[in-house]
C-alpha cells in the first residue's frame, strides 16, 4: 500500500519506528518488541537504517519491514540513506524491496563518518529521490525535514527551499526530526506552507525517560529544550521511575496539543521501548479516533 493514499481517508495517521538491534544484542529482541507493539493500531511502522551504511545493516532493516508486512500485516516504511552507497547498490537494494512487497520508503543521505568516506553518487537525499523516481518510479517516497533547521543550512528559508527540491524530486510525505517544543513545529509549518509545501507533514515525537538521553539526544538533534521540559530535567533526574513517567506524560502533553492544531500525523520515536509506545497509544489513540471519525463525517 501507498500510504500517501491514507492521507485522503484520515485527518491525523499515527506511526511508529523502531530500529533493528545492535550487533552486540540478541536479534530476537526485535522480534519480541514487535509482537508486544502489534496491538498498537499504527497506521505504518518505520525502521531505521544503521548510521554506518553497511550492507549487512540494509539486509537487517529489510528483513524486518518484510516482517512487519507478512507476520503483523501493518505496512512498513523502510529507511535508505545513500551517502554509502553507489547507484548500483541501490538498484540492488530496490530489487529486494520490491521482491518482499515493501512499497514505502523513507529517503535519507545518512550520517557522514570521519572512518567511512561518503561516496559520490548521491551527495542529498533529493539525488536519492529523483534517481529512485527515474528507475522505480512505483515506489511510494518519504523524506524528512527538520522544525528548527538542518543544522548544515544557513538559515530556515535556505532549508525549505532544499525541502521543496526534495518535494520536486519524488518526495510525498514528510516526517519531522523530533521536536520538544511544538511552538517551533508550528513556525517551520506555516513557514512551509506560505512557500509553496503543500505534501502533509508528520511530527517525530520522542518522549525523553532517562537522564542518559537528554544530553545525547539534544546534542543529535539540535532540538532546542524549552524551559517546562528543563524543570521535569532539573527536578526528576536523579528519580529514574519519577523521570521516566514525566517524560511519557510531557510527550502526551505536546501530542494532544498538536492534534488540537491539526498536525497530519504523529510519528512515535520509540527507541524499541513497548512500555513508552503503549502507554502513549493508549493515552492518544481514542482522540485520534474522534478526530478522525469527524473528518470521514464531513468527507
Amino acid at each position: 500500500m501507498n500510504i500517501s493514499e491514507l492521507f485522503n481517508h484520515k485527518k491525523t495517521l499515527f506511526s511508529l519506528e523502531i530500529f533493528p538491534p545492535k550487533k552486540d544484542s540478541p536479534y530476537n529482541v526485535i522480534y519480541n518488541t514487535l509482537l508486544k507493539l502489534r496491538g498498537i493500531p499504527a497506521d505504518f511502522i518505520s525502521v531505521t537504517y544503521g548510521a554506518g551504511g553497511s550492507r549487512a545493516q540494509q539486509d537487517k532493516t529489510l528483513e524486518i519491514a518484510s516482517l512487519i508486512l507478512r507476520t503483523y500485516h501493518t505496512e512498513p516504511v523502510a529507511h535508505l540513506t545513500c551517502v554509502n552507497a553507489d547507484r548500483e547498490q541501490v538498484l540492488e537494494t530496490l530489487r529486494q524491496f520490491k521482491e518482499n512487497n515493501v512499497e514505502n520508503i523513507m529517503v535519507l543521505r545518512g550520517d557522514i563518518s570521519p572512518d567511512c568516506p561518503p561516496k559520490s553518487d548521491f551527495k542529498y537525499s533529493s539525488d536519492l529521490a529523483a534517481f529512485i523516481k527515474a528507475h522505480e518510479p512505483g515506489f511510494n517516497l518519504l523524506g524528512a525535514c527538520y522544525p528548527e533547521k538542518h543544522y548544515q543550512a544557513e538559515s530556515m528559508d535556505e532549508d525549505i527551499e532544499h525541502l521543496k527540491i526534495k518535494i520536486d524530486n519524488g518526495i510525498t510525505h514528510l516526517i519531522t526530526q523530533l521536536f520538544f517544543d511544538n511552538e517551533k513545529f508550528y513556525t517551520f509549518r506555516d513557514k512551509a506552507e506560505k512557500a509553496g509545501v503543500s505534501v502533509p507533514i508528520e511530527a517525530g515525537i520522542m518522549p525523553i525517560t532517562n537522564s542518559r538521553q537528554i544530553e545525547r539526544t539534544v546534542a543529535l538533534s539540535g532540538a532546542s529544550v524549552p524551559a517546562k521540559l528543563q524543570r521535569l530535567f532539573d527536578r526528576y533526574g536523579n528519580n529514574e521511575k519519577a523521570l521516566f513517567d514525566a517524560g511519557i506524560h510531557y510527550a502526551i502533553e505536546q501530542i494532544m496539543d498538536l492534534i488540537a492544531n491539526d498536525v497530519r500525523g504523529i510519528h512515535l520515536y520509540t527507541m524499541n521501548n513497548v512500555e513508552i509506545a503503549t502507554r502513549v497509544s493508549d493515552a492518544v489513540v481514542n482522540v485520534l479516533e474522534a478526530e478522525n471519525n469527524t473528518a470521514r463525517a464531513v468527507l
